[in-house]
Formats: C-alpha cells, sequence, structure tokens
C-alpha cells in the first residue's frame, strides 16, 4: 500500500450504498473527489449521487476485479460486507479501515473480547451456545441480561431483553442456529457516542462525546454540547474511543458507543468502524463533518477542527412519519429558522427506516433539543 496522499481529482470507492454513504459521496465531491459504489442494492441513496453505481454480490470477484480498477482507495459504510472481500479488495488498493477491524467489529464476542485483551472497558458478557449455557449464564448475572446474536445485528434487530420472568427455551429457538452472546444488562444514565478519525500516519482527531436517546432500539435523538456530560466525564470518553482507534489500528472514522453507568463508569457497548447515524449532525454544527473526516483519513490529507460551532440535535425521520399516501408536512419544517432537513432518497417508506433526519442548530442544546423535537412533530400535524 501507497502512504502517499490521494489527492483531489482521484476516484474513492465505498462499500455499501446507504445513506452514509450518500453523505460520503457528497463530501467527497465537494472536494472534486469522483466517487464509485459496490453493492448488491440498485437505485441507492448513495448510487444516486456517485459517478457509477456497481449492482453485484460481495462474492462476485469477477466483478470486484472491475470494480476496484476503477478507485484509487476504498471505505466503508456498513460493516456487514464479507471481510473476504476486503481481504481481496485490499491486494488491489487501500482498504481503510481494513479487514482485521471490520472481523472485530461484525462479532459482538469477537468485539467485547478484543477490546477487554486491550484493557478497555465493556459490560460483562458470555458465549452462549445452548440453552443450558443461557440458564446459568443469566443466573449468573442475577436474571437479568440482554440476549445478542453474534453477528449481523443492528438497531435491536437480533437481541432480546431477559428477565427471571422470561420463558427462556422459547427465546432460545430464535438464536439456536447460531453464536450468540449474553451481555449483562447495564443500569446506565445515559448513552453517548464519540466519533475519532485517524490518519494513515497516526494523526488523531476526536469530536466532543454526544448524549443520545433511543426508541425501540432505533437511536432517535442526539444532542451536541450537552451539560449532562462533563469536562471530566468528555475527557475520559475520548481517551477511551482514541485506546479503541489506536488499539485497533483503524484507519477512517470509527464511532464508540458507551455507557455511563450509575456508579459513574464508562463502559462501552459497541464499535462501528464507519461514520455513526449520532454523527450526522457534524454536518451543520461542527466545523468539519465526519463525512469529510472520512474523506480525509482515507486519502490521508490532514485532518480537520472537530469544534462545536454552535450547540445541536438531531432526531432522525423514520418511515412511520409517512402518511398512507403523500409527504409529511415539509414546509411546516422548512420555515423554521436554524432547523435543516436531510432526506436520503430512499423511494419506500417503512416503519423502523431511517429516512432523513433534521438538524437544529440553537443557543443552548437544551433549545435546540426541544426545537428538533417539535419540528419533528410538525411534520405530522
Amino acid at each position: 500500500m501507497t502512504s502517499q496522499a490521494i489527492l483531489p481529482g482521484s476516484t474513492l470507492g465505498v462499500l455499501g450504498s446507504g445513506q452514509l454513504g450518500r453523505m460520503f459521496a457528497i463530501a467527497a465531491r465537494r472536494f472534486g473527489y469522483g466517487v464509485q459504489v459496490y453493492s448488491p442494492e440498485g437505485n441507492s441513496p448513495c448510487g444516486q449521487v456517485a459517478d457509477r453505481e456497481w449492482c453485484g454480490q460481495w462474492d462476485d470477484f469477477s466483478r470486484l476485479k472491475e470494480f476496484v480498477k476503477r478507485v484509487q482507495v476504498i471505505t466503508l459504510e456498513f460493516e456487514n460486507v464479507p471481510v473476504e472481500t476486503l481481504e481481496f479488495l485490499q491486494e488491489h488498493v487501500p482498504v481503510r479501515p481494513g479487514p482485521g477491524v471490520l472481523a472485530v467489529a461484525q462479532n459482538r464476542l469477537r468485539e467485547k473480547g478484543t477490546l477487554r485483551e486491550h484493557g478497555l472497558p465493556t459490560p460483562e458478557f458470555r458465549a452462549i451456545r445452548s440453552l443450558p449455557e443461557l440458564v446459568s449464564g443469566l443466573q449468573e448475572f442475577g436474571q437479568r441480561g440482554v440476549l445478542k446474536t453474534a453477528s449481523w445485528g443492528y438497531d435491536g434487530k437480533g437481541q432480546v431483553r431477559l428477565t427471571e420472568a422470561s420463558d427462556l427455551s422459547e427465546v432460545w429457538t430464535q438464536f439456536e442456529n447460531g453464536d450468540a452472546i449474553l451481555e449483562q444488562e447495564v443500569d446506565f444514565e445515559f448513552e453517548l457516542s464519540v466519533i475519532a478519525v485517524r490518519s494513515p500516519s497516526g494523526e488523531l482527531a476526536c469530536y466532543e462525546p454526544i448524549l443520545n436517546h433511543h426508541r425501540n432500539h432505533i437511536l432517535d435523538v442526539s444532542v451536541a454540547g450537552s451539560p449532562r456530560i462533563s469536562l471530566a466525564l468528555a475527557e475520559h470518553a475520548k481517551e477511551v474511543a482514541l485506546a479503541v482507534m489506536e488499539s485497533l489500528d483503524v484507519v477512517g472514522v470509527l464511532c464508540v458507543e458507551m455507557f455511563l453507568t450509575r456508579g459513574g463508569d464508562l463502559l462501552i457497548n459497541e464499535i462501528a468502524p464507519r461514520p455513526h447515524n449520532s454523527g450526522h449532525l457534524t454536518i451543520d454544527a461542527h466545523v468539519t463533518s465526519q463525512f469529510e473526516q472520512q474523506v480525509r483519513a482515507i486519502c490521508g490529507l490532514p485532518l480537520g477542527s472537530t469544534a462545536l460551532r454552535q450547540p445541536a440535535a438531531m432526531v432522525n425521520l423514520l418511515g412511520d412519519l409517512w402518511p398512507p399516501k403523500g409527504q409529511p408536512r415539509w414546509e411546516a419544517v422548512l420555515k423554521r429558522h436554524g432547523v435543516r432537513l436531510h432526506l436520503y432518497g430512499k423511494a419506500e417508506a417503512r416503519p423502523g427506516r431511517k429516512m432523513g433526519h433534521l438538524t437544529c442548530l440553537a443557543e443552548s442544546p437544551e433549545i435546540a433539543e426541544a426545537a428538533a423535537r417539535l419540528a419533528r412533530d410538525e411534520l405530522k400535524e
């Protein structure tokens, strides 16, 4: 692999074609880069703004070989890409982050085990491969825990919260065909995320922690500049995130989601080796967005400032907001000062599907969050 910078005018490749790829492609175009995207999906959010959309399976190596000839570096917009695909591609061009990072992030057992090996804090967990292991593991955790598939889960899919009242035999029928992980239930005050960036030379940058609220296991609201996150906590959270970046030798953008326990400890919930939903507000609220940072990092350019311009809050727009016919009331949002609308170009709205987001800028985090929630409510009135 070359250590030289990949300069504007080059073509960047993206694996995965959703909204994260779309926003990355928009940032890359501002810098004068070309963008080509590869995924099994056509007419995708990223494909709509890329120079070329390659539709192919992850194991179609002949098509991947044609794709890789057209790009100078490759990055990820989601982590459910086979490691073998990245291993093949990196024989031809740099892949950032690489297959080693992806292998860790794809499997919750491997992820938490690797983090623990590097001395990083996670909730207690157990590998579960049978019903007796589930029974004994839940007993060990005081009859409270969360059972998750070890691989391929996101936005709450493939996980069940368990108590002593749970029918473990019934629950296990949903998991018995693959490895699972049982995590001890964490008594936490709130969840936060830290988005970190690292270049091929080892230059690091880190955003201030973002406070997150979830609904039905899907991120609902993110707040930048929240007073609930003290300066000491923010510094500690950033130290943890940067330690993850360096321990895993990540090049690119990585999000570390954490719990603050009621005892004051930080525990890593999971990592995502790509831009993250909670960082969408960086487009409007920060000097450099997470997507521009991804461009800079994978191309070996100097990293940008992570400074917050103004307190901000982001709310997700799910398909539930769409009426059976027609569109939400966009005019209600667009007339509001300080509210920014981002839509992802998805043709079909479905319950739980992320269709876009709103970011609100205001003089305080509290005002921004209230305004963002109100703006979203007005879409469906």
